[in-house]
């Protein structure tokens, strides 16, 4: 009897890249990661070398075929998630034409201004459904036009993370409509717009934009070259792949109207699933990965990324001692947050290290500390805050959705009591799954629906997913909270004239 089939996601975040094998049942078979360093070459840049980023990701596939001991004759197709809101161009000859940019750069800032000024973003949200910001490919293209023509000229193709992906795995070009339709697509149609190119000065790049598939289409194939790079079989089908807010969403189980996807990753993801457009200046609506639907996602880089930069910029060797030990190098943060639980939230943390829902000069703050704080008091400031940026995003998504529960993937689903807060902050149910690694499970059962492995979405992640936890909002801790999140809005508020003030 033949050995039963298995499906790879390949995650591309910010920071790291995970190569993972699932059954067809959505059970972790076997993993592997890699990290490659971004760069910031100047104040507001983040880039990252692109032939790294496939070499990382070859990386990561060996890594995860190695640990199994996977024949990769049992792998039935490739499923790609990445970061988006990102630029990977390449030139004619398929390589790099300079450095990607990341969706953490914030460069592009002074056109945002502009095109606010001119009123180039509020015509742009009823066309598009959604108001570009300063890491979206329409400000990014238009920043190359200005400071570097030269790159401009030189790119045949604007790519994003996981579109480099595919053609380093295929040799084949183009995106995905769940990334692609928050470029210059149309709302309506979900495809690419020559109004949408116009309206930002940029009527002249449409060759340079690349076709776009369905997320639960096969586009190609892996090519001998790169069954060389990554140990997988040569003729391997590959999905189109998807963003990985809409795979982190699809591996933690919501493919349902009314369900919240939460993510408390790089950014602060929340994505709600609809059967109709609907444009909003509080969120994007995009293509989601089934046809003839849309999703409509309140986000901000302004997440678990900040707790991750406290943890190595000022508790290394806490960290590193955890490591040594077998351990998260997190688990420290839970315990002393946890010893002052109890007590009064009186420090105020804004987590907007990397960027804000607030106007791209927000930067983040420690308000209301004293000299009795402790170092346990900063760490639970610091998941409350994060925690109250995401519920200025939900709401906002009340305001135009119902929601029945929120499922919660990402660095605070680890936590029970970061998951917990999190349900009592949103007066939410919250749910975690078994999705230990969402987004590349979400990319894999999306393969799996292109190469015939299920029937549907909706019956792959029926099949795949499982509830580990469910949280339900305790209303005592909820009207505590309340106080709390008054106060952080509240600094907010009182930050906008600093924060718009002469540079």
């Amino acid at each position: 009897m033949p050995a039963a089939p298995l499906l790879l996601g390949i995650d591309t975040g910010v920071t790291v890249t995970k190569a993972v094998v699932f059954d067809l049942d959505g059970h972790e078979i076997a993993r592997g990661e890699t990290r490659v360093p971004q760069q910031s070459p100047r104040p507001r840049w983040v880039e990252r070398d692109m032939d790294a980023a496939w070499q990382a990701a070859a990386g990561a596939v060996r890594a995860s075929l190695a640990a199994g001991a996977i024949d990769p004759a049992r792998i039935a197709a490739v499923g790609l998630s990445a970061h988006g809101d990102s630029l990977f161009p390449i030139d004619a000859a398929g390589g790099p034409v300079r450095p990607a940019i990341l969706s953490l750069d914030s460069r592009a800032h002074a056109i945002l201004d502009r095109w606010r000024a001119a009123g180039t973003l509020d015509r742009a949200l009823p066309l598009t459904g959604q108001i570009p910001f300063v890491s979206t490919m329409p400000a990014l293209l238009a920043w190359l036009r200005e400071h570097e023509p030269a790159s401009l000229a030189r790119m045949r193709w604007a790519l994003g993370c996981k579109d480099w992906l595919r053609f380093n795995l295929t040799g084949t070009v183009g995106g995905d409509v769940t990334e692609g339709s928050g470029w210059f697509a149309d709302i309506s149609t979900q495809a690419t717009s020559p109004e949408a190119l116009a309206l930002f000065g940029l009527g002249d790049l449409g060759e340079k934009i690349p076709p776009l598939a369905g997320s639960l289409d096969l586009v190609g194939a892996v090519t001998p070259a790169a069954a060389a790079a990554t140990g997988l079989r040569a003729g391997t089908p590959v999905a189109a792949g998807l963003h990985d807010v809409v795979a982190s969403a699809i591996g933690a189980g919501c493919v349902h109207p009314g369900q919240l996807a939460m993510v408390a990753g790089s950014w602060s993801i929340n994505l709600l699933i609809a059967e109709r457009p609907a444009a909003d200046p509080r969120w994007v609506c995009r293509a989601f990965a089934e046809p003839g639907r849309w999703f409509s996602a309140a986000w901000s880089p302004a997440s678990a990324s900040n707790l991750e930069w406290f943890v190595q910029e000022l508790f290394a060797a806490e960290a590193e001692a955890a490591r040594q030990r077998g351990g998260s190098p997190y688990a420290f943060v839970d315990e002393e947050a946890g010893a002052v639980w109890a007590d009064p939230s009186e420090v105020v943390f804004l987590p907007f290290l990397y960027g804000s829902p607030h106007g791209d000069r927000a930067s983040a703050a420690l308000v209301g500390l004293r000299g009795w704080h402790t170092r346990g008091h900063v760490l639970r400031a610091i998941l409350e805050g994060i925690t109250f940026n995401h519920r200025v995003h939900v709401e906002a998504l009340r305001g135009g959705f119902p929601i029945a529960e929120a499922r919660l993937a990402g660095g605070g689903a680890r936590s029970e009591r970061w998951s917990q807060l999190f349900a009592d902050a949103l007066a939410l149910p919250v749910v975690v799954t078994d999705a230990e690694e969402a987004g590349a499970r979400g990319a894999a059962l999306c393969a799996g629906v292109a190469a015939g492995s299920y029937p549907s979405l909706p019956a792959a992640v029926a099949r795949a997913t499982r509830v580990r936890r469910r949280h339900e909002p305790d209303p005592t801790r909820a009207e505590i909270l309340q106080p709390a999140y008054d106060r952080y809005r509240a600094v907010v508020d009182a930050l906008q004239p600093v924060w718009n003030g002469p540079d």
